[in-house]
């Protein structure tokens, strides 16, 4: 591994979130081209299940992560209470994550409940962020996710969240999307996804 491999790896090891190819560029003072050849050696050298660590492309960027495999143990060293969402949050959330951009009154038409508080907290976590303001009177704010989302639940882009077809074929009893509806107008794909991805995190 030569020299400029070796920083990058370091430079994507020490970096507090993922390390974009454009802010890398920007280190070595060289275009997309260049870097994106050794980007490609560094996933072929640190490939899921090879070690305790690999790297993943994630929320637009490169970062090492921790071999899910291994959250047991990693859960030995860090004995902090886990993070944990409230079930409104994880609706509300899943809710945001697949039909974004979204106002608070679509949220809480679909939830049937004020949703008011649950997006504060979502904001103040991180997960969510402001996309605008729609244009329609009174101007409601548009909320949609947050780069911070993408890294927490280990996304590349929103591409990588499950599609309905992909939770029908794995539950051959639901076999329209009329079975796939609940009271809340959510599906019951997008309600679980990602409080299947915290318990995973």
């Amino acid at each position: 591994m030569d020299e400029r491999c070796r920083a990058v790896a370091a430079l994507i090891f020490a970096a507090e979130g993922p390390m974009s190819l454009d802010r890398l560029c920007l280190f070595f003072e060289c275009q997309r081209a260049e870097l994106r050849p050794v980007i490609d050696r560094l996933l072929e050298a640190y490939p899921v299940s090879r070690g305790g660590f690999y790297l993943a492309e994630i929320a637009g960027g490169y970062q090492f992560r921790t071999d899910p495999d291994l959250s047991h143990w990693l859960g030995k060293l860090n004995r902090d209470r886990p993070f944990r969402f409230s079930p409104a949050a994880l609706e509300t959330l899943a809710m945001i994550a697949y039909r974004q951009p979204v106002t608070r009154g679509e949220i809480e038409y679909l939830r049937g409940v004020d949703s008011g508080g649950v997006l504060k907290t979502l904001l103040d976590k991180g997960f969510l962020r402001i996309l605008g303001k729609k244009d329609v009177p009174g101007r409601p704010l548009m909320y949609g996710t947050s780069r911070n989302f993408l890294e927490f639940f280990g996304l590349k882009d929103l591409s990588d969240l499950p599609t309905l077809r992909e939770f029908t074929a794995l539950d051959p009893g639901l076999d329209s999307a009329a079975d796939l509806q609940t009271e809340s107008g959510l599906a019951p794909a997008e309600e679980l996804i990602i409080e299947q991805e915290l318990k995973d995190a």
